[in-house]
């Protein structure tokens, strides 16, 4: 409107005006004019020419008003627009992305695209969690540290040999007095595997465990700079990992007392045997040690006795300096912690950048360790000393309570009766949540599945099935997220809570994930789980008077599978070998139960399947044979049995072999 009226009074005046009297100058007066007008100033037509000489001088005015006022309305706007926050390439390549999303969604029909189960795949929205990645190029970050790749894989597998070490020594139907052998491994070990599963969906091709560490320069090559000690513990380290799958007394590593104490002080080599690696009090010792490996025939199968031999030590001084430069004749790499005499030096940093002194020139980047890490990772390839050796005993039928598997308290399932004779549990007869976390975790919500978005809400899940008592936020972060400040992911567990209790009240309308005194759990009221349903049959199994055998079947048909069966989750693995210890030792009291010998042995070889790695198991199963007069069957069963260790990693010396008794 304001437009159209300064449009008109622009316009139509100046069309009247010219209409009614002409151009504004029709010209200049002639002389005659002029004495006219003198002789005569107040006449028509003088009278004439001043009113419209005044209604032009009144339109010019307007004309200039609002010419200036959309000026600077005109500037005004182009100084708005040049201060106007435009969206980055990344916000405007978002928005597109998001409205096509927006506008293909419209036009799929959702009626039939069937909910998928929960698995491992449904991480993929949300691969970090939102969390601080813990993986810089091509190596892994934890706390107190830096890793390779490749070493990060192989302390995953050292983790994994230390699990089927416990899962072989188990003894199925026999009490357990030692606490630690259902122990997490440490956190740092956590935060390794943590950081592998996270980057799990792309993981790099397999390379050879001695392309951890990179070439020393030989003979000797002395580490200088704050890096210094971290980077020897990172030495110490990878080349222990590197040698795990060696024969039992193979020694690819040597270090002086010295050396050992001033980096790893709490380690005491008298309780713990760590393969690969001798002390030696002096160099001469070292020198005199190193020759005769060198020297020593070639190992059983071919290959060369003792490769890449290392020696890491303290600085020595000068009448040591020509006993490490001979070594150079056989073949080993001095690694001196300081400035030396000879060879190469490398001033480190904290992040096991390397540079040369003499050069300038950057080297390879080498593993940093601080105390911590490395006595954390030093727990998955050491041993004690003297490895307890259990004799294979047949089980009895237990009249015992069932061994704690970290759980304090098991909910009551609804219309359940613990103090009931049978040792069938009742089915749940109204339509509640269930969980189903043995094998594949799923979500069904009257046997439909629920679609879980985020891995992390998945763990969350199994956690609070595991931990039927609540846990806190610490305990969520530390378990989901270990090796982060929790500062930066506790905004990312409330989005993952949050994300989770949205999931279950839009397909069940109820609250099931509840919160009271600081602690996150699961309402056993609204919720049917089936490991909760495996623990009340191990409780009334455990606690049956007459006849426990059909209670042991019911425990045996309850499992189905693994805990969390496909996920490598960092904390998982205590209880998912807790809850693993429950049906063997059901299997293995069924089996002492059992008077059929055809039947007992069915039952050691469905418990061997289950378990491929337990000893006793195998063992019983052998003499079981031997009984029913199948001397071939039990020794290719112990056979069968070496070599599936052997494949593991395990090697043949680590225990002696199951004998038939």
């Amino acid at each position: 409107m304001s437009a159209a009226f300064a449009l008109t009074m622009l316009v139509v005046p100046p069309w009247l005006l010219t209409t009614l009297a002409g151009p504004p100058l029709p010209g200049w007066p002639t002389e005659a004019q002029l004495l006219r007008w003198i002789a005569d100033p107040l006449n028509q037509h003088t009278l004439t020419a001043g009113l419209t000489a005044l209604a032009w001088l009144v339109w010019l005015g307007l004309a200039c008003t609002v010419a200036v006022t959309a000026a600077r309305r005109a500037r005004d706007r182009v100084r708005w627009l040049r201060r106007l926050p435009l969206p980055t390439p990344w916000q405007a390549a978002a928005t597109s992305m998001a409205g096509a999303a927006a506008l293909n969604t419209a036009h799929i029909p959702t009626v039939d695209t069937p909910i998928p189960l929960v698995s491992a795949s449904t991480g993929t929205l949300h691969p970090h969690g939102g969390a601080v990645d813990t993986r810089t190029g091509d190596g892994v970050t934890v706390p107190g540290g830096w890793l390779p790749d490749t070493t990060a894989q192989q302390v995953a597998a050292a983790a994994a040999l230390v699990w089927l070490r416990r899962r072989r020594a188990y003894q199925p139907g026999q009490p357990s007095t030692d606490a630690s052998d259902l122990a997490a491994l440490p956190a740092t070990v956590a935060a390794v595997r943590a950081a592998l599963t996270d980057a799990d969906t792309q993981q790099a091709p397999a390379t050879p465990a001695t392309a951890a560490l990179p070439a020393l320069p030989r003979p000797c090559v002395a580490l200088t700079g704050d890096g210094a000690p971290d980077a020897a513990r990172g030495i110490l380290i990878t080349r222990l990992l590197a040698t795990m799958r060696d024969p039992q007394d193979t020694t690819r590593l040597l270090i002086t007392h010295t050396a050992l104490t001033t980096l790893l002080p709490d380690i005491s080599t008298t309780d713990t045997e760590i393969p690969g690696l001798r002390v030696v009090d002096t160099v001469d010792q070292a020198a005199a040690l190193l020759a005769s490996l060198i020297n020593a025939p070639p190992a059983p199968g071919g290959g060369a006795g003792h490769p890449d031999l290392l020696l890491l030590t303290d600085p020595p001084n000068a009448p040591t300096a020509g006993q490490l430069a001979a070594l150079q004749h056989v073949g080993a790499t001095v690694v001196m912690l300081g400035a030396g005499p000879l060879g190469t030096t490398w001033s480190i940093d904290r992040d096991g950048h390397t540079r040369d002194e003499h050069t300038g020139q950057r080297g390879p980047r080498l593993c940093v360790l601080n105390r911590t890490a490395a006595t954390d990772l030093l727990a998955v390839i050491a041993h004690p000393a003297r490895e307890r050796q259990h004799p294979v005993a047949e089980p009895a039928p237990p009249r015992r309570q069932p061994a704690e598997t970290g759980h304090l308290r098991i909910p009551r399932q609804a219309g359940s009766d613990r103090r009931a004779a049978a040792p069938d549990i009742p089915a749940v007869t109204k339509p509640r949540l269930q969980v189903r976390v043995l094998g594949r975790p799923a979500l069904l919500a009257s046997g439909e599945p629920i679609t879980i978005r985020r891995s992390a809400a998945l763990q969350v899940l199994v956690f609070l099935v595991v931990h039927p008592d609540g846990a806190t936020s610490a305990d969520l972060v530390q378990a989901i997220w270990p090796g982060l400040p929790a500062h930066t992911v506790t905004g990312r567990l409330y989005t993952t809570l949050s994300d989770l209790r949205a999931a279950i009240r839009t397909a069940t309308g109820a609250t099931v994930l509840g919160h009271t005194d600081d602690r996150y759990h699961l309402n056993p009221d609204r919720v049917d789980v089936d490991l909760w349903r495996l623990h009340a049959a191990a409780h009334h199994a455990a606690t049956a008077l007459t006849d426990p055998a059909p209670a042991w079947q019911t425990v045996i048909d309850t499992y189905t599978g693994d805990l969390a069966a496909g996920h490598t989750w960092a904390w998982i693995d205590p209880p998912r070998e807790a809850t693993r210890r429950l049906v063997l030792d059901a299997y293995a009291s069924a089996a002492a139960a059992q008077t059929d010998p055809h039947h007992r042995l069915r039952l050691l070889q469905d418990a061997i399947r289950v378990d491929p790695y337990n000893q006793t198991l195998h063992q019983l199963a052998a003499d079981q044979l031997n009984a029913l007069r199948d001397a071939d069957a039990a020794a290719r069963l112990l056979d069968g049995y070496q070599r599936r260790l052997q494949l593991a990693g395990i090697a043949a010396s680590d225990q002696p072999a199951p004998t038939s008794r």
